[in-house]
Order: C-alpha cells, then sequence, then structure tokens
C-alpha cells in the first residue's frame, strides 16, 4: 500500500484514495481508509469518494466520516480554503474586516469529527492568511452568526451545525457580508475555488498555533450582550411580562438553544420557562428523540408535555438543535395539547409584529413602507393582513436566503421589514438577524402569550380571531417519496404537456377548476400579461404552482435534500366565510384530486409520508 500498490480495478478511485491518504493528517479517518484498502472494500470505498459533497447556496449538509462525500477534517480543511480564496478575490479589505466562526454540539467520536474541532480548523485556515477570525469560544445558537456578521461589518460568517438533522451528520452554513445566507453565483464560485484548492495549504492543520494567533478573537460575551440588547426593541410590555402568571415549559432537544431562551427571556421580563431537565443540556447522541426535529411534532415534545402536566403549564415551546426553528404547542380546554403548524405560528406572529408595531406608530403614513415576507409555498395570510391594513407583502422563493436577501435590499431603500416566515417554524421577527431566529421568535412568543392571557384569551381562539377576521387560511402539506429520477422528471412533464399537448397545463383537476399556474422551473406564469415568471428560476428542481377557482393553491415541488416530492396546499376563503368544517372538507376532496390526477402514486410507485 506504501509503495502505491493500491489497486481496486477503478482508476479514477484509486487516485482518489491515494490523494486522500496523501493529505488527511486526522489519525482516525486515515486509518478507516486504510482499513478499508486492506479489506478491499471497493463499494465502501465508492461511497465515501465517488463525488465530493455538493457545496450549494445552502454550504454543505452530509455525514460525518472518511472520504470526499463526508464531513470531516480534511474536506473542511478544503472547503475552508475554496472560500477564503473565492473572499480574497470579492473584498480587498478582507485583511482588515474578517470572518465570523460558529457552531454547535454535534460530535462524530468515531471518526473524530465534531462542529468544534471544524470551526478551529476553518479558522486555522483563515488565519494562515492573515485574515482576522471571530470564533466563538463556545456552542451558540445558528443566528448568532449572522448578527455578528452585520453587527461588525465582516465579509462572512460560517456556521457548523447540520440543524435538525440525524445525529450523525453535519453542516457548513455561509452568510455574506451582507448579513444574510448566500444566493447564486456565489455558490458556483465557491465551489470551483474549492476545487482549485484541494491541497491543504502548510498552516491549515494547525488548529493549535491558530487558536494563540493574535488575529483569532473571541466575540463570546460582546456579542451575547449585543444581541439581548437588540433583541429588546421588540419587547412592548415589560409589565405584563413582570406579573404574568403564565407558566411555559421550553425544550432545546438536546441542541444549543437552553441558555439562550433563558437569556432571552430575562431580557423580556418575563418568568424563566420551565426546561425539560432530559433535553436541557447539549448532547450529540440526541438520546430521547428518533429525529431531533420539532416539525416532527408530538413525538419529540413527548418530554415536555409530561413536565408541563406536572407543573400545570400551558403551552410549551421547543427549539430545533441550532436553535434557528421554533414549534409551539398548547393545551386545549379539554386536556388535550395541540400542535400549531408553521402557518399558523406565522399567522399569530405577523398578527403580533404588526399589532405592536401599529401601537408605537400614530403617523398613518408610515405603514407604506411597513413589509412583511413569507416563502412562496407558504400561508397567504400575510397578504391577506397586508391588503387590510395597507402594509406591504412580498413572496419569495423557498428558503430564508431568498427572504434574508430580500430584506435586506428593502431595508437598504428605507423600508421597514417588520417580519419574515416559513411554514417550516422558521420566523425572523428582528432585522439584526437576517435569517430565521428560533431564540427573539421565542421570547416573544412569550410576549405575545402573556399579553393574550391578561385579555383571557388562548392562541388557538386568538388564531380563529385572527381567520374571522382576515379570511380563514387551511393549509394542508406533505410529501411523497421517490428515488428514481426519471419517474419525477416524467411526472413533472406530464404536467407540462397535459393530456398530450405540448406546453400545455390542465386547466380541471377532477371537479376543480384551474384559474393560473406559474413553474418555476421553467420560467412561465399564466397571470403575467409577458407570460413570464417574476420570481428566480432553476431548471435543475421541480416547481409548479397551481391557483384554483375555489381559492385553493397548492404547490409541487422536489426537495433539494431529500428524496421527496412535496406538496403544499391552502384554501384562502374571503373574511365572513367562517363555515371551517366546510371549508376543511374542500381543501381535503382537493388534495385528494391532486394526488390522484397529478401524482398518480400506484402508476409511479410513491411512496406515502411514513405515519
Amino acid at each position: 500500500m506504501e509503495n502505491g500498490s493500491l489497486t481496486t480495478g477503478d482508476t479514477e478511485l484509486d487516485q482518489a484514495v491515494r490523494q486522500w491518504l496523501q493529505y488527511d493528517k486526522n489519525p482516525k479517518t486515515a486509518s478507516m481508509v486504510q482499513d478499508m484498502v486492506k479489506e478491499g472494500a471497493v463499494e465502501a470505498l465508492k461511497k465515501c469518494f465517488s463525488s465530493r459533497m455538493e457545496f450549494g447556496t445552502a454550504g454543505l449538509r452530509a455525514a460525518m466520516g472518511p472520504g470526499i462525500s463526508c464531513m470531516n477534517d480534511l474536506t473542511i480543511i478544503q472547503t475552508t480554503q475554496g472560500f477564503c480564496r473565492y473572499l480574497e478575490d470579492s473584498f480587498e479589505n478582507l485583511k482588515e474586516r474578517g470572518v465570523v466562526i460558529g457552531y454547535d454540539a454535534r460530535a462524530h467520536p468515531t471518526s473524530g469529527g465534531s462542529s468544534k474541532r471544524f470551526a478551529s480548523l476553518a479558522a486555522a485556515v483563515f488565519i494562515s492568511r492573515g485574515v482576522p477570525v471571530h470564533l466563538f469560544s463556545d456552542i451558540t445558537p445558528t443566528p448568532f452568526v449572522p448578527f455578528t456578521v452585520s453587527h461588525l461589518g465582516l465579509c462572512a460568517g460560517i456556521m457548523v451545525t447540520a440543524s435538525h438533522n440525524p445525529k450523525q451528520d453535519n453542516g457548513y452554513k455561509v452568510y455574506w457580508e451582507n448579513g444574510a445566507q448566500i444566493v447564486s453565483p456565489h455558490d458556483k464560485g465557491i465551489s470551483t475555488a474549492i476545487e482549485e484548492n484541494l491541497e491543504p495549504w502548510p498552516e491549515s492543520w494547525n488548529a493549535e498555533d491558530a487558536l494563540k494567533s493574535p488575529l483569532l478573537k473571541d466575540p463570546y460575551q460582546d456579542i451575547h450582550t449585543e444581541y439581548f440588547k437588540a433583541i429588546q426593541k421588540h419587547c412592548h410590555h415589560r409589565e405584563i411580562n413582570k406579573s404574568s402568571e403564565v407558566k411555559i415549559v421550553h425544550t432545546s432537544v438536546h441542541g444549543v438553544g437552553h441558555a439562550f431562551v433563558q437569556s432571552a427571556f430575562k431580557a423580556f421580563e418575563l418568568h424563566p420557562p420551565y426546561a425539560v431537565e432530559e433535553q436541557k443540556d447539549p448532547d450529540p447522541d440526541f438520546p430521547t428523540v428518533k429525529y431531533p426535529n420539532p416539525e416532527e411534532g408530538e413525538g419529540v415534545l413527548t418530554l415536555s408535555f409530561a413536565l408541563a402536566e406536572r407543573e400545570g403549564a400551558t403551552v410549551v415551546l421547543a427549539n430545533d438543535p441550532d436553535a434557528d426553528r421554533l414549534a409551539i404547542a398548547e393545551k386545549q380546554e379539554g386536556g388535550q395539547w395541540r400542535v400549531f403548524s408553521g402557518n399558523e405560528l406565522g399567522a399569530l406572529l405577523g398578527w403580533w409584529m404588526f399589532r405592536c408595531w401599529k401601537q408605537q406608530n400614530s403617523d398613518t403614513g408610515a405603514v407604506k413602507s411597513l413589509y412583511m415576507l413569507s416563502s412562496t409555498v407558504s400561508s397567504k395570510i400575510l397578504r391577506a393582513i397586508a391588503l387590510k391594513e395597507g402594509f406591504h407583502f412580498e413572496e419569495t422563493l423557498t428558503g430564508f436566503k431568498w427572504m434574508g436577501n430580500r430584506a435586506r435590499d428593502l431595508l437598504d431603500q428605507g423600508k421597514t421589514v417588520l417580519f419574515a416566515f416559513e411554514e417550516a417554524i422558521g420566523y425572523m421577527c428582528s432585522p439584526s438577524v437576517l435569517d430565521k431566529d428560533g431564540v427573539s421568535a421565542a421570547a416573544i412568543a412569550g410576549e405575545m402569550i402573556s399579553y393574550l392571557a391578561t385579555k383571557n384569551t388562548s392562541l388557538s381562539q386568538q388564531l380563529t380571531t385572527i381567520y374571522e377576521e382576515y379570511g380563514y387560511h387551511i393549509s394542508k402539506n406533505s410529501y411523497f417519496i421517490c428515488h428514481d429520477q426519471d419517474v419525477i422528471r416524467s411526472l413533472f412533464e406530464r404536467l407540462r404537456n397535459y393530456g398530450g399537448q405540448k406546453d400545455s397545463y390542465p386547466t380541471q383537476c377532477g371537479r376543480f377548476s384551474i384559474s393560473a399556474v406559474r413553474d418555476l422551473t421553467t420560467g412561465y406564469d399564466s397571470n403575467r400579461p409577458d407570460k413570464k415568471a417574476v420570481l428566480p428560476t432553476s431548471s435543475s428542481s421541480q416547481m409548479i404552482t397551481f391557483t384554483f377557482s375555489n381559492g385553493g393553491v397548492a404547490t409541487m415541488r422536489t426537495s433539494g435534500t431529500e428524496p421527496k416530492i412535496k406538496y403544499y396546499t391552502e384554501l384562502c376563503a374571503a373574511p365572513g366565510n367562517s363555515d371551517v368544517a366546510h371549508l376543511k372538507k374542500e381543501l381535503d376532496d382537493l388534495v385528494d384530486a391532486i394526488v390522484e390526477n397529478f401524482f398518480e402514486p400506484q402508476k409511479n410507485k410513491l411512496q406515502p409520508k411514513p405515519e
């Protein structure tokens, strides 16, 4: 092996493995690869070496382990070298301004990888090039990184986290100088730079010395103080908060959120929430949950409900492991728990943010420069509120990178961006973080709950009030699993050439008539005079939205990170139409028609979402 006798019969694979063993200085991953070579485990080697992790607008997300397809010391060094080179080309003052690096508590002892280790290697790469690095000395929530970029005027930020992914995964999320996640073409530029800088630079492995460099600063204390100062702009009911009797339970699901949500409640002078003891400390094994994702609803919240029952608490708040998302559940009159959907929380928080803003702003003209945003697959409830109240509502493509960048554009034009959300329980309640933030959202939700309690109103009752005033918005989202790209392609192509007619979309779906079609894969929009969609299009992903004559909207899209075809449906009723049972049945019938006519799960052998 030492003499280059490695042969798998696949020249490219041999070359990739040989290069790896030449570059990798982590004894654990190096010996894992050497063992695979000794055992002649060609399939395992192919899995690790056939293709490099793709660097996209969300950065990297993959399992920790050896090889170019996984997150490990070497791939972190290579990625950071590429990113550093790209920043050197983009900013003349990179050495004056610098970057920030944060990390969560994930770790993978088998391969010696951990978020903290990856963050210090990334710091070493930048420091070797004379770039100042603000490296957090301890775990932080993801939103602290974009906050630091904006607050200190840095060129970029890196957060090492895999958010709510399974425990073996890790990720590398990148922010640009405007404080928002990168959008195209930066991802392509960084990707190319990574390929051009695969050989580790002499100092890149030297994390120990880098940590002693005068170029390294620890922003932890300063940012901690400044962040909690910044979010207090959104605290409007201190007196109510101080005297509130409401009992709230909080879980951080073995992630980083506990200490930060406690501090956020303190900043709002709310009583500290009861912490779920078994889940409050960071634990990379996530021992009490199958998936550490509060979007999965009740399974993740079992321990929270039990604590709430013991303490007599009526509301549960849950963050995902990197604390950029927030789930909320409330105990109902009959004793059962209701987990709100991301769309329902978007309605509640949007209503609350506007109500507080209105109380602060007596100038009637100010509403004209006020904006709220949501992604195109999220509820249109903000549009309904905006129409009635006179502020602006805009939708963006799916994902907070789009909302963050659009918010930055609007702020630069002197507009006020009050709130943005996506149905995947992500909320941006403060322009000091141009990304989703589950920490500020938790404190703001705590204040809203305390305020409503003074009116003897629950979250569920307030949600009904919002729907009564602005029109019911009932949504139903799910997905099918499909591993065959050809099946996915032909499913969408059939919709574009419906009934065998080229470039012709369906006008009916079962008994429901279709009034408009927007296809963001091809850039077609039947509603526009020139038939061209306004939102950016992407031929590499599938996404079609149908608008129905009955007020229904349905989007079908492929997932960027999972083998899923997702659908998002919503029925938007006019204010005054409050026959909820009828509206729910109408939406159920519409979804059934879409599944049967457009997805054709039997014909296409699609697996339904596991219950």
